[in-house]
């Protein structure tokens, strides 16, 4: 079975960083765009950010650009979401999700899911 299993989350201070991971198993890593969402109390879940299967191409929500950056470890089947300038609207739970096209990511919704890790950015 596919399973994508997200880590790093945590409390932060805002204006501090944080850097979260996704490990996935039960697929072939570098044939899948990977990609992140957060769905903060009382809101829709929204997207975050993607990257394309050789991780030559990313793509951002314009609420985080300049401050988080996506990257991926295919030899590790890991993918990234460096988090910097966190702000309390950043707080969320923040899903890892996969899908064999960019488009799964940016455009429809995602084949494969994580369960999530919270984020918790305090003023």
């Amino acid at each position: 079975q596919v399973q994508l299993v997200e880590s790093g989350g945590g409390w932060v201070q805002a204006e501090g960083s944080l850097r979260l991971s996704c490990a996935a198993s039960g697929l072939i890593f570098s044939n899948y765009a990977m990609g992140w969402f957060r769905q903060a109390p009382g809101k829709e879940r929204e997207f975050v950010a993607a990257i394309t299967s050789r991780g030559g191409i990313t793509y951002y929500a314009d609420s985080v650009k300049g401050r988080f950056t996506i990257s991926r470890d295919n030899a590790k089947n890991t993918v990234y979401l460096q988090m910097k300038t966190l702000k309390p609207d950043d707080t969320a739970v923040y899903y890892c999700a996969a899908d064999a096209s960019i488009f799964g990511l940016t455009s429809t919704r995602p084949h494969y899911w994580g369960q999530g890790t919270q984020v918790t950015v305090s003023s």
